[in-house]
């Protein structure tokens, strides 16, 4: 799915919109244990209620892409037949109605989540008549090219407010009071099916992730019998051993600023160009760039092999989670970060038989925020 699908049904999570009919939901303890199961229909809540579930669902749907959001995609196998694909499809097929699959839905995400202290299940269907759009992206009135039936799913943690002073009316006075156990945003969750193209995709799913650290891989197993990608942090740590690890002796600075580069380059490119379809980059993508480095052949084959066993050959990543807001320089003792605009202020050199990093400082340099001068 792309940024415009998402969206598009994130702006059918309002009150006004929404076809929506109840909300199915398990409270569950600390110690696993489900404290409660609900139905509660949505036209029959306060609009403040109805606007706080929905704010929930639509948090599900969240955050960038292949960091937040990650595409989950089924084997043929487990479609044509899996416990766990049957299970998603009873959901979906019941409207949430089927008693018996809701059940084994919420001792699966119990079996399979590890999470502390108290947390929300809950879950939604919706049927969206999705509207015929030319190419344009106008859409044309009552036409629809297809129902699009799904779920939503959203794992809240459930926490105890903060005691506050409080005004107690029958004593008409001030007192300290507890606070409420209350729901805050998702820490994990799904759609199912995907939207893909605006239309039904039944071998995908969309799983969403708070923390862009954890994926909570072992809810990812449970739900859907598929290996959890690594998370964004991860990513970007492996890559940089890689990219070390391969090179060796060859790997310099210019050679890292390079890499570095072609990947901003491509991050600024798609976001200027609009483009719907999330942006990645493969294997196929990187050896070309080193091999414009000038480093040897040897070098660019270890490269190829590492990225194989580290990622998978056929693995298409985010360059957003490979870079970092910075470019950080790190020694044992020191720690430099620049614009990575600005690579061009750094330089390395050996000066009687010892290794320098230099770093040109022109003006405006502080040292504990006091501005120095650097004499002639």
């Amino acid at each position: 799915m792309n940024d415009k699908e998402i969206g598009e049904l994130r702006r059918r999570l309002r009150p006004d919109r929404t076809n929506i009919t109840a909300i199915r939901g398990c409270y569950v303890s600390d110690s696993r244990e489900i404290l409660s199961t609900f139905r509660q229909s949505l036209g029959l809540m306060t609009e403040e209620d109805r606007e706080t579930y929905l704010a929930l669902f639509k948090k599900s749907l969240s955050g960038a892409i292949d960091r937040n959001l990650l595409d989950m995609r089924f084997e043929t196998k487990q479609v044509a037949d899996s416990p766990e694909h049957r299970l998603l499809m009873a959901l979906r097929d019941s409207k949430l109605e089927d008693e018996a699959a809701l059940k084994t839905f919420y001792e699966t995400v119990i079996g399979g989540l590890q999470l502390e202290g108290h947390y929300l299940i809950l879950l939604a269907h919706e049927s969206y008549d999705v509207p015929y759009r030319g190419r344009d992206g106008a859409a044309f009135g009552e036409a629809s090219s297809e129902v699009f039936s799904y779920i939503l799913c959203a794992i809240c943690p459930v926490k105890p407010s903060k005691s506050a002073l409080g005004y107690a009316p029958e004593e008409k006075e001030f007192h300290v009071q507890g606070g409420a156990w209350t729901a805050s945003a998702p820490e994990a969750g799904f759609l199912f099916p995907a939207f893909d193209g605006r239309r039904t995709n039944l071998y995908d799913a969309l799983y969403y992730t708070r923390n862009p650290a954890d994926n909570h891989e072992t809810l990812v197993d449970a739900l859907f019998k598929l290996a959890s990608p690594l998370p964004a942090a991860e990513q970007k740590e492996a890559f940089q051993n890689l990219l070390g690890d391969a090179l060796q002796k060859e790997c310099s600075l210019p050679v890292v600023q390079k890499v570095e580069g072609e990947l901003r380059e491509r991050i600024a490119a798609h976001k200027e160009l609009k483009l719907e379809d999330p942006l990645t980059i493969g294997k196929s993508d990187l050896v070309p760039v080193l091999e414009s480095c000038g480093l040897s052949e040897k070098s660019v084959a270890s490269f190829a092999v590492r990225f194989d066993e580290t990622f998978g050959a056929d693995a298409q990543l985010s360059p957003r989670n490979l870079v970092g807001s910075r470019l950080e320089v790190r020694t044992p003792d020191v720690v430099i970060q620049v614009n990575p605009e600005r690579g061009d202020l750094l330089e390395t050199r050996v000066l009687g038989g010892v290794r320098y990093l230099l770093v040109r400082a022109d003006e405006n340099v502080a040292v504990n925020g006091v501005d120095i001068e650097i004499p002639e």
